[in-house]
């Protein structure tokens, strides 16, 4: 984006933050999250003062205003053009200036998935809300992961205060289920709802604020390749999620000399160190490394205007690829409202055993394989060859409902963590209350309507 352009559209808009922090606080709250950069993966330039940004170099001997340089790379360095990322932060002070690290409780927040895996269907209630005082990272609990991914729900009824968060382990891709999220990072401020999606890149830090008062929701960590848009092929040039609805925020920064916390999730463990400022202090950044957010109502459903109910990766919106082609570490999959127009056809997802595994999470309303127990905020978990499918009573109204009309799924919204390996269970998953051990009853009433009789 010219620099220009920036001077004469963005940059008047944007927080002219001083050295008070009321000050600071209510400008970045009223006005910087209002503003975002439209595209996925786009070589993005935004300052917060005029003249932040360094002019036809990265790295000048004296950068405006006193800042300090610093790349934060997210890809090798010699990777292709194509998968490279990083980013060049104009920032008050570097990165490095805190305290040694040292490690601290992780709670229910894991990195590892030793505990043996049962292959039987899993499902759970919502993460209830903690009686006592979480922020975002203590109210997170790792439910189950692989090497690919690990898979968390939070749950939280307080703000981080003077508590910033980063993961050396993967980026984070955030579901809001219930209550927003303001996420204050170092390259801006990005404000999520149920129904939008957040990606903080590995290593950015950030603070998550709950505007609502409490907020719940699901967490995939991916330890892989970064989150992608998939290639459409013979879809064409448009449709799924398309690359202008992604919002990435302008920069937004805050010059606070206060005691903070810095929490710092490496190698599976927490980890705290303590300085003596408020690390979101980027007053200017260019590049293609920082956090976006998705609305998923702007998704762009595909589907069969004829027969047969296609394969659920119509429904993919973002993909970790492996290096195995056609075979991903991670897809993330949404099932939307649509209309379902096949005529002739059971319209539910069919009875189905696959070689990938499949965790699926509700924000909204009901999903249509399953009439009972999945509810907002409760997941589900089949794995590899695991068989599962719509429940007894939704494959009893299917098989008699009339295809000739079309059919409205207006009320709901679920996703998918779909990873090519195995996903494990964490011993709090399969001991806790939440878990519905009754949930393979939802199939013992599927009756036989075999007749050799009648063709």
């Amino acid at each position: 984006m010219p620099l220009d352009f920036l001077k004469d559209v963005a940059i008047e808009d944007r927080p002219m933050l001083n050295k008070t922090r009321a000050h600071t606080n209510e400008a970045v709250a009223s006005r910087a999250s209002e503003r975002y950069q439209s595209g996925f993966g786009n070589e993005f330039a935004t300052e917060a003062l005029p003249g932040a940004l360094p002019v036809g170099r990265n790295s000048p001997q004296q950068c405006p205003y006193g800042l300090y340089a610093e790349q934060l790379s997210g890809a090798a360095f010699t990777a292709p053009r194509s998968e490279n990322r990083r980013s060049w932060l104009y920032r008050i002070r570097p990165a490095v200036t805190h305290r040694p690290f040292r490690e601290i409780p992780n709670g229910r927040l894991l990195g590892a998935f030793d505990v043996p895996t049962p292959p039987h269907q899993l499902r759970w209630n919502p993460l209830p809300f903690p009686a006592q005082r979480a922020d975002f990272v203590d109210g997170i609990v790792t439910v189950a992961g692989n090497e690919a991914c690990g898979i968390h729900m939070y749950a939280a009824n307080a703000s981080m205060v003077d508590r910033y968060f980063y993961d050396a382990d993967g980026e984070f891709l955030i579901v809001p289920q219930e209550g927003r999220l303001r996420l204050a990072t170092e390259l801006g401020i990005v404000d999520v709802e149920p129904h939008d999606i957040a990606v903080i890149p590995r290593g950015i830090r950030f603070r998550a604020e709950l505007p609502d008062g409490r907020a719940r929701g699901y967490i995939c960590e991916n330890y892989g390749a970064l989150f992608r848009l998939p290639d459409l092929g013979v879809i064409g040039s448009n449709g799924l999620a398309n690359p202008r609805d992604f919002m990435t925020p302008v920069a937004a920064y805050e010059d606070r000399d206060d005691a903070s916390e810095l929490v710092a999730k490496f190698k599976g463990r927490l980890w705290s160190a303590e300085m003596d400022h408020c690390p979101l202090d980027v007053v200017a950044w260019h590049g293609n490394y920082a956090p976006y957010k998705y609305d998923l109502r702007r998704f762009n459903t595909i589907g069969s205007i004829s027969f047969d109910h296609p394969d659920p990766s119509i429904f993919l919106v973002l993909q970790s690829r492996s290096n195995t082609p056609g075979v991903d570490n991670i897809d993330f999959v949404i099932f939307p409202p649509r209309i379902l127009s096949m005529e002739n056809t059971f319209r539910p997802p069919w009875y189905h055993r696959n070689i990938a595994s499949e965790f699926m999470g509700l924000i909204h309303g009901e999903y249509d394989a399953k009439a009972e127990g999945f509810v907002p905020g409760g997941a589900s978990l089949h794995n590899c060859m695991t068989g599962h499918g719509p429940d007894a009573d939704t494959f009893e109204k299917a098989s008699a409902v009339d295809t000739s009309k079309p059919q409205y799924i207006r009320d709901t919204m679920a996703f998918m963590f779909e990873t090519a390996d195995v996903i494990r269970p964490t011993q709090y998953a399969l001991e806790t209350s939440e878990l519905q051990r009754d949930y393979a009853n939802c199939w013992q009433g599927l009756k036989k309507h075999f007749d050799p009789t009648k063709p």
